[in-house]
């Protein structure tokens, strides 16, 4: 880092959990962990070549038309190798 951080490390290191104030995070209830999804981040950039239709029809579903390819093809890929065992 080019920068001299500021930050107590020895400080923090030395804290307990109980030390940390946690009060303007709000309390996570059962229906956030009946809706929450794990997502592996382990994501890598390519270049594809799509039909321009087809690239079209995705970014007009909104925002976030990239990870519904990736779900698309992770579903193809799924049934395939379900299909070979």
């Amino acid at each position: 880092m080019s920068k001299v951080s500021k930050t107590d490390w020895k400080r923090l290191e030395a804290m307990g959990d109980e030390d940390i104030d946690t009060s303007d995070i709000a309390e996570l209830g059962e229906d956030f962990f009946q809706r929450a999804e794990l997502r592996a981040p382990a994501k890598q950039t390519v270049t594809i070549r799509l039909d321009s239709d087809v690239l079209e029809w995705f970014k007009e579903q909104g925002q976030g038309y990239q990870t519904r390819i990736n779900q698309l093809l992770r579903v193809y890929m799924e049934t395939k190798q379900q299909k070979s065992n």
